[in-house]
């Protein structure tokens, strides 16, 4: 807040905007941008390994981790994002306070399960109780996190499994030949090949990531689509110091030009990706 912001009423108007982008509501925006910019980098990574995982379980030989494999990419993939993000979000965080309850609270004689309520002693509860708001957030943003990368985990898998059977097995039966084990030439020859496979898929998954971040809002996490409706609503000024009229669709505005402008530019840090991947690489389409 400016100096200058002390008396709203006799501002102009460009110090009226100055001092109404830096209260401290709108501050809340700022840092949940800088939320979801954490999220797509954290989850990202996360959501690529799970996929790894995935993919190399399903063209694993051992039957009882293959059907696991592919289990989980047919049923994750299956199951609309929103009902997954309600359904998992709650089961996820039950489960961990049942096992907790267990654990502190094994004199507890009432049940934990209460008709639609689900109570578990004070002890059990993550975070407790009195815990500070900032360990809450966090908690919510874990769950956030993890149920992220479980969803595009499962994409992710199948996008790599299918970039793993692209690779020619005259590549493979090369590396055999010069007496490379099946470990090594999954390593040195198969892994490195296939992200020129993989790319276009995961470069479609990371834009879909991107355009899933407003559904933080239903795992408890103010973000900015929740900021931008809350401080566009119309303020009266009976009740704030810079009250204005309904400003939704300019804030809807900024955010669309946020998202595009964020595409745009993974757009081009994509593009050279693959070009970096595939110089010197044999494709479809010839040599590169």
């Amino acid at each position: 807040m400016f100096a200058f912001c002390t008396e709203p009423d006799t501002l102009g108007t460009f110090q009226w905007f100055a001092c109404y982008f830096t209260t401290g509501v709108h501050m809340n925006l700022y840092i949940s941008l800088g939320t979801v910019l954490l999220l797509l980098a954290i989850t990202a990574p996360v959501s690529l390994a799970f996929g790894f995982a995935g993919a190399m379980a399903s063209r694993s030989s051992f039957l009882p981790l293959s059907l696991l494999g592919k289990a989980y990419t047919s049923m994750v993939r299956g199951v609309p994002d929103i009902v997954f993000f309600l359904f998992f979000i709650i089961a996820l965080d039950q489960a961990l306070e049942w096992t907790k309850h267990q654990i502190v609270c094994p004199d507890w004689t009432e049940p934990i399960r209460q008709g639609a309520n689900f109570l578990v002693c004070p002890q059990a509860k993550i975070p407790l109780g009195n815990a500070p708001q900032a360990w809450h957030e966090a908690y919510n943003f874990g769950l956030a996190v993890f149920t992220f990368a479980i969803v595009f985990g499962a994409f992710a898998a199948n996008v790599l499994y299918g970039a793993m059977r692209a690779v020619p097995r005259a590549q493979m039966e090369t590396a055999e030949a010069y007496g490379m084990t099946q470990r090594q030439s999954f390593w040195r020859i198969l892994v490195p090949q296939m992200w020129i496979y993989a790319l276009p898929g995961l470069s479609n998954l990371w834009m879909i990531l991107i355009k899933a971040t407003p559904l933080l809002f239903i795992l408890g996490i103010e973000d900015i689509v929740y900021w931008a409706r809350e401080l566009g609503s119309s303020k009266s000024a009976k009740f704030f110091d810079y009250p204005h009229g309904d400003w939704r669709l300019w804030y809807f505005i900024g955010l669309l030009i946020f998202y595009l402008t964020f595409t745009r530019l993974s757009e081009i840090v994509l593009e050279r990706i693959t070009k970096r991947l595939s110089h010197g690489q044999a494709i479809a389409g010839g040599s590169s």
